[in-house]
C-alpha cells in the first residue's frame, strides 16, 4: 500500500471517529421527551451520522486494499453527506435563531411567547394538525410530574431554573396571578383577563396548560435550546470532515499518480 493510500486510510478512520459524536448527538436529541412527540425532528442527525460512518468504512477499505472504484464512491458520497450536513446546520441555525423567551421579575425561570419564534417552527409544529397528536403525547410524559418531586415550597419553585417546556406547560402564566399550592396546582387568579391562557389553565394533571399558547411556545423553546447545543457538535464535526475530505481528494490523486508511475516503470523495464 502506497504512502497516499496510507494517508487516505488514516483520514477515513478520522472521518469514522467524527461520525460517533454526530450519532451520539442525534440519539440525545431523539431521547428528549418533546422530540419523542415530534417525529420530524427525531432521526435526521442519527441517519446522517450512520451514513457518514458507513461511507467512511467503505473509504477505509478502498484505501487499505486500493480499490479505486470504492475510493471514488467514497469521495462522491462523502461530498453529498457533507453538503447535507451543512444544509442541516444552516437550516437549524436559521429556524432556531429567534428566541421567544423573556425574563419574569422575581422568578428564576423564563416564560415564552409563541410569536417570538420563527414562522417555520410555528407553522410546522404548533399551528399544524400535528399539535392534536403532540399535546396528548406531552401529557403522558413525566415532564410536569417531576417538578412536584423536586420543588416543595413556593420559594424553591420560583427560584428554580426549569425548562422552557415545564415553564409553558406545567404552570399558568405568571401574569395571571394564580396562587401557588405546588408546581402543578394553582388557585384563585387575581388577574385572569391578562392573558387568554389564564382561562385555559386546568388543575387536572392530564390537562394543566397543555392547551395554552405558552405550552406551544415552551415546546419550541426546548427545541431551540437543544438544537443550539447539538449545532456546536455538528459544526466541529463538519469542519473536521471538510478538512479530511480535502486532504483525501489530494491523496487520491497522488495515489493515482503513484500507480501510473509504477505501471510506467514496469512497462519501461
Amino acid at each position: 500500500m502506497g504512502v497516499a493510500n496510507n494517508i487516505t486510510a488514516v483520514l477515513n478512520f478520522i472521518a469514522f471517529l467524527c461520525s460517533i459524536p454526530i450519532i451520539a448527538a442525534g440519539i440525545w436529541l431523539a431521547s428528549k421527551p418533546e422530540n419523542e412527540c415530534i417525529h420530524l425532528f427525531r432521526w435526521p442527525v442519527v441517519l446522517l451520522g450512520f451514513l457518514i460512518l458507513l461511507v467512511s468504512l467503505a473509504g477505509f477499505v478502498g484505501a487499505y486494499w486500493y480499490k479505486e472504484t470504492l475510493l471514488a464512491f467514497y469521495l462522491c458520497c462523502m461530498a453529498i453527506l457533507i453538503g447535507l450536513l451543512l444544509i442541516l446546520l444552516v437550516f437549524a441555525f436559521v429556524v432556531t435563531r429567534a428566541d421567544g423567551g423573556y425574563d419574569v421579575p422575581g422568578r428564576g425561570y423564563r416564560e415564552y411567547r409563541l410569536q417570538g419564534f420563527s414562522a417555520w417552527l410555528r407553522n410546522h409544529v404548533v399551528y399544524s394538525k400535528n399539535w392534536d397528536k403532540i399535546r396528548p403525547c406531552l401529557a403522558e410524559t413525566d415532564v410536569c410530574s417531576k417538578m412536584t418531586q423536586n420543588y416543595i415550597t413556593a420559594d424553591q419553585f420560583f427560584m428554580a431554573h426549569i425548562s422552557p417546556l415545564q415553564s409553558g406547560c406545567c404552570k399558568p402564566p405568571t401574569v395571571c396571578g394564580y396562587n401557588y399550592v405546588n408546581p402543578t396546582l394553582w388557585l384563585n387568579p387575581v388577574n385572569p383577563a391578562a392573558d387568554p391562557d389564564c382561562y385555559l389553565w386546568n388543575n387536572d394533571q392530564n390537562q394543566l396548560c397543555y392547551n395554552c399558547n405558552a405550552c406551544k411556545a415552551g415546546l419550541l423553546g426546548n427545541l431551540r435550546r437543544e438544537w443550539r447545543k447539538t449545532n456546536v457538535i455538528l459544526i466541529v464535526a463538519v469542519v473536521v470532515l471538510i478538512w479530511v475530505y480535502v486532504i483525501a481528494c489530494s491523496a487520491f490523486k497522488n495515489a493515482q499518480t503513484e500507480d501510473l508511475f509504477r505501471r510506467y516503470k514496469q512497462g519501461w523495464v
